[in-house]
């Protein structure tokens, strides 16, 4: 089990971006990218809870760097962030694993395509 949230990707952002700032080859470009793709389940959360989502992420980046609490979520249903263990916000493991897991694939698919042509255009 794992808190839900968004805690973990945002932790995940925090620990490939901390990371990332270690290397100096293009292969930082790549991880601070994976490390900003993670913050979109955390923006999602709590944009459809209403909240300032840019804002709310910020802080709630903060607030886990700072007191290094992993657990650190989106409160869809009052603050706007909060403890998960507190709220019981858990998820499956290997749900999370999974969804990250078929994230990846879907952008390695998507930039394999080295041609997209409209519907206007002359077919060969």
């Amino acid at each position: 089990m794992v808190y839900g949230g968004g805690a973990p990707e945002i932790s995940c952002s925090l620990a490939v971006g901390e990371e990332a700032n270690k290397i100096s080859t293009l292969e930082q470009y790549a991880m601070r990218a994976f490390s900003e793709a993670l913050e979109s389940v955390p923006l999602a959360l709590s944009e459809n809870s209403g909240l300032a989502p840019i804002h709310t992420l910020a802080d709630i980046k903060s607030r886990q760097a700072k007191e290094r609490n992993p657990r650190l979520g989106i409160d869809c249903l009052s603050s706007g962030t909060s403890d998960m263990k507190d709220q019981h916000v858990i998820e499956t493991l290997s749900s999370k694993r999974a969804q990250i897991m078929l994230a990846v694939q879907l952008t390695k698919m998507i930039l394999k395509i080295d041609d997209v042509r409209g519907g206007n255009e002359a077919r060969m």
